[in-house]
């Protein structure tokens, strides 16, 4: 990764118009057979992790604090050799001083690491990534979908592609009738093509999935009329 600023400012394209169009016609046909309001999201990310990054170089800096302190003998040795030597030796306030500056120069080298999306990712604990993609989701229905149709029939299909997740987000009407772990097949359909490179199949065929489950529970209306757009949205 050559320019990391620009990577973490550019929106990824993980759909091609082909895939978009297939998850846009598996809403349309999911839709045609409930009353139900699909609405599918693909996100690069679900969020930058710069607490995380802050995180991690806090631990480092203390970390080599915290190795100086163990082995004071080694360190002052290895400094008044190489600031000292014959003429002088190094003072006290010198060496605090010196401690000082390495210290900060690990946090802002570790910080500087962390800028580095894989690395972050990677350093960033499974619970942590898991949160912020549920909350993500939360934020995301509530905001584009949540109590938008008039029978609060709307749901999320929501895929975070650098975190490796994917969220179901249902409308009161829905979650009163469908248990969560109802979708557990949707989503494994939609993970495990996300792992063979086919995302847009994994969001048409979860789609799939999610709109059987729906038109057990709400079969489509005469007057039914579609309230939420069928398109994939990415992120």
């Amino acid at each position: 990764m050559v320019d990391m600023a620009h990577t973490e400012t550019v929106r990824a394209v993980h759909l091609n118009e082909a895939e978009h169009l297939l998850v846009s016609q598996a809403v349309a046909l999911a839709e045609s057979n409930s009353d139900g309001e699909i609405v599918t999201i693909v996100a690069d990310s679900s969020d930058a992790y710069r607490d995380v990054a802050i995180a991690w170089a806090t631990v480092v800096a203390f970390a080599s604090l915290s190795a100086m302190t163990l082995f004071p003998g080694f360190y002052h040795t290895v400094i008044d050799s190489v600031l000292g030597g014959w003429e002088r030796s190094v003072s006290a306030n010198e060496y605090l001083a010196i401690i000082a500056i390495v210290v900060s120069l690990k946090w802002v080298a570790m910080r500087l690491l962390m800028n580095w999306g894989p690395l972050r990712m990677a350093l960033t604990p499974r619970s942590v990534r898991q949160a912020r993609v549920r909350a993500r989701a939360v934020d995301l229905f509530r905001v584009g979908a949540e109590s938008r149709t008039r029978a609060k029939t709307a749901i999320l299909i929501y895929l975070s592609m650098r975190e490796h997740r994917a969220e179901i987000v249902a409308d009161s009407a829905i979650s009163a009738k469908v248990a969560p772990e109802k979708w557990g097949d949707a989503m494994i359909a939609l993970i495990s093509n996300v792992k063979a490179g086919e995302a847009g199949k994994g969001m048409a065929e979860a789609v799939r999935q999610v709109g059987i489950l729906i038109a057990e529970h709400f079969p489509r209306s005469d007057d039914d009329r579609n309230e939420l757009p069928d398109r994939l949205i990415e992120l």
